[in-house]
């Protein structure tokens, strides 16, 4: 049996080999649906925001058109994702919850129509777009591109939670 002497440096060594583990290497994720989503920027972008689902009323706003300050908080996220990547700025546009909650909810011709919106709203806001230049960008190969394969990178991750 070694010493005691001899033991104490051994946990000693086995206690800064295994800190050196935690602190030198990220650890790696077991199926990570695509490395992008490493990022928290990126990943559940809205976790920490409190949106109250039950006041929206997407009735109102197909009759009246939508406030752009009560979506700020998607459009600065956006603004944040498009400085990653285009691929960013559509994941957290398509993890919005309230975007969630119209495409569930309603028809596919007015979910398509509220997102629109909201691409040419924030096209308007960040890049002083008119509403032609915002729908061109919108049906640009680099967004549809971009657009898809965030859509499937969520449906990935979203078969795996």
């Amino acid at each position: 049996m070694p010493s005691p002497d001899k033991q104490k440096k051994r946990a000693q060594r086995a206690k800064t080999k295994a800190k050196q583990n935690r602190m030198g290497k990220p650890k790696p994720q077991a199926n990570v649906v695509h490395p992008i989503l490493a990022n928290p920027l990126v990943n559940e972008p809205f976790d920490d925001v409190e949106l109250d689902l039950s006041t929206f009323d997407f009735k109102d706003i197909e009759e009246n058109g939508f406030d752009p300050a009560h979506f700020d908080d998607l459009f600065q996220a956006m603004k944040a994702g498009e400085s990653i990547s285009l691929l960013a700025m559509c994941l957290i546009f398509l993890q919005y919850p309230v975007l969630e909650l119209v495409v569930a909810e309603e028809s596919e011709d007015a979910a398509t129509d509220f997102m629109m919106g909201l691409l040419i709203v924030y096209r308007a806001i960040f890049h002083e777009e008119d509403e032609d230049a915002a729908v061109a960008w919108i049906g640009s190969d680099a967004f549809q591109n971009a657009y898809n394969e965030a859509s499937l990178i969520l449906q990935k991750k979203n078969a795996h939670a």
